[in-house]
């Protein structure tokens, strides 16, 4: 019986022993173009699942308005663009170097067209998560101090309905803005009151 349990103790810390060796060979994939370790995915999904089962906000913030989409837009734009692309734009450098490979949700050739007929979506609270909390070990950061609770909804809500965004949404992703409309509007209308005075 003693030696039974002496090969059982010696099994258990032969594991973690001949992990350590495989780590100190200098063969062990730690670079982002590396295949990745034996079982990594599997590890990584399992304590995420397992850490979202009891974190997830019990509540969506419901289907979106077409002003969250915009708002949502402008915290994609500056924010995560860089990392998960933009409509009609190649992958950045950056996006490429990353591993794991952060999910583009924007490609070129891709269609963006919107169909008004389509309700907009509630966010995914696993996406609302992942946006407060980041990723450990996968470029994905947390913007929990960097973006209100509202804003962190908002982006939600705006990735939630990346396949049927309004012109005015695909307009911010490209750059442009409304002021210079208002700009021109507001020309316009002092050019008539002054034109009314004459």
């Amino acid at each position: 019986m003693r030696k039974y349990v002496i090969v059982f103790i010696a099994g258990i810390l032969l594991v973690p022993a001949a992990f350590y060796l495989y780590l100190r060979s200098g063969y062990a994939p730690v670079s982002t173009s590396a295949s990745p370790l034996p079982f990594e995915r599997f590890f990584a999904r399992l304590a995420m699942r397992a850490t979202m089962s009891h974190e997830l906000p019990k509540a969506d913030a419901g289907p979106p308005t077409e002003a969250e989409l915009v708002k949502g837009a402008h915290v994609y734009r500056e924010y995560c663009a860089l990392c998960h692309g933009l409509p009609d734009e190649p992958q950045t450098a950056i996006s490429k170097g990353l591993y794991p490979h952060p999910p583009q949700f924007f490609k070129p050739g891709e269609s963006t067209a919107y169909n008004p007929n389509l309700p907009y979506r509630p966010a995914k609270r696993k996406v609302y998560w992942k946006v407060k909390n980041g990723i450990r070990l996968t470029g994905m950061p947390s913007f929990k101090g960097a973006l209100t609770q509202k804003q962190v909804w908002e982006v939600s809500q705006f990735l939630g309905n990346a396949r049927n965004l309004p012109p005015n949404v695909i307009a911010v992703l490209e750059g442009k803005t409304e002021k210079p409309r208002q700009a021109a509007s507001e020309l316009n209308s002092h050019q008539q009151i002054a034109s009314d005075h004459k």
